[in-house]
């Protein structure tokens, strides 16, 4: 096994979310919901743009887990809150920062900002990948 990340390590995966992921994210998971699929009904409800689907978003924070943890490790569990929308062409931090760390577990904290702001927080357990 890796070596243990410390507690306060982080890791940050940056990345602007495209229109091309978002057709990639529908057809991967059906889904069609119109703010995230149709420009013109995301605009008649005041949006800038289609909104980047919550779980693409939330998927790079298992990038940052990933390279933070290494190899040896899985995601045990996963909990994130959305606290806003936003579009596409918005360019996300994801960062994963290390709470604890034992041979059997570590917790992470987890944060995107889009733009700067803070919209997503949550935490991960990571657990060994056999055992």
């Amino acid at each position: 096994m890796t070596t243990l990340p410390a507690t306060g390590d982080s890791i940050t995966f940056r990345k602007t979310m495209t229109v091309a992921e978002q057709g990639f994210f529908t057809g991967i998971t059906g889904n069609m919901t119109k703010s995230h699929v149709d420009r013109a009904f995301a605009k008649s409800v005041d949006l800038p743009d289609m909104s980047v689907f919550e779980l693409a978003a939330a998927g790079l924070l298992t990038t940052a887990l990933g390279r933070l943890c290494g190899a040896d490790w899985r995601i045990g569990s996963f909990n994130v809150a959305f606290g806003a929308s936003f579009p596409v062409g918005s360019s996300l931090a994801a960062t994963a920062t290390v709470t604890e760390a034992t041979d059997q577990a570590i917790d992470c904290a987890l944060t995107i900002a889009v733009e700067g702001a803070e919209t997503i927080t949550g935490t991960a357990r990571m657990v060994p990948l056999k055992g």
